[in-house]
């Protein structure tokens, strides 16, 4: 979690604007549910979401926005994710304090800042060098403690660290990676948005039971940018 002493306290208009959040995001979920059937958010979820101040992974010029239930760009051609699908994409994981998880497509952090406030640790694997320095200097400003960073191909996931006991995939893929498959742990949940066209993905929910046998359920239609294999600098 963040050690976040020297942080100013929000101000009321910041407060009132995250609040406003908070209680669209607990509307949509109570008509729509989470797909795993429940109609409620779980409450640490919506406490990391409480504390981690969106306003600080976009640009500049977007702050203003950055309270909005609405994905966001941050360059790249990459988006910070719309704050409902990053709620119920972190409820479905259905983390412990000492989980271990992996995220692939760390973008400007916002998602890996949620995820480290419930996990004992998250490893988080950017294919873009430029955000994932960006990203780390952010989050090791805010002071957190828990995040590993890795740049390369977020579908290769991080053999290092493996196995996860969760992992969560910020792009699409046409199919899930073989390698994160094999990198869930026995007992582990993985989230990931699948399909090339944008109006066509669904949200997929992988649960790999005890020994070792992995179970998919579709959840809902979403649309993400496509998860990127190759770093843009490469040949």
């Amino acid at each position: 979690m963040a050690q976040d002493a020297k942080r100013p306290p929000d101000d009321a208009e910041v407060v009132a604007a995250r609040r406003a959040l908070l209680e669209t995001i607990a509307q949509e979920i109570r008509w729509t549910g989470t797909g795993d059937g429940t109609h409620e958010l779980d409450p640490k979820v919506r406490e990391a979401i409480a504390k981690v101040p969106r306003e600080r992974f976009v640009p500049p010029d977007l702050a203003a926005y950055a309270h909005d239930n609405r994905p966001l760009p941050i360059g790249h051609g990459q988006t910070i994710s719309q704050p409902l699908i990053v709620a119920v994409m972190t409820h479905l994981l259905r983390l412990e304090p000492s989980s271990r998880v992996l995220e692939v497509g760390t973008g400007s952090g916002y998602q890996t800042a949620i995820l480290a406030e419930l996990a004992a640790e998250v490893v988080t694997v950017e294919v873009v060098e430029a955000l994932a320095a960006d990203a780390r200097a952010r989050l090791q400003a805010m002071g957190y403690r828990n995040i590993a960073f890795r740049i390369g191909d977020g579908a290769a996931g991080c053999t290092e660290g493996a196995p996860f006991d969760a992992i969560l995939v910020a792009a699409a893929a046409p199919s899930i990676p073989p390698a994160l498959l094999d990198q869930l742990r026995p007992g582990g949940r993985l989230v990931i948005p699948l399909g090339r066209d944008p109006l066509s993905q669904e949200l997929v929910l992988v649960e790999k039971d005890a020994a070792g046998k992995s179970r998919e359920r579709s959840l809902f239609p979403v649309a993400f940018v496509p998860l990127r294999r190759e770093r843009p600098d490469s040949p």
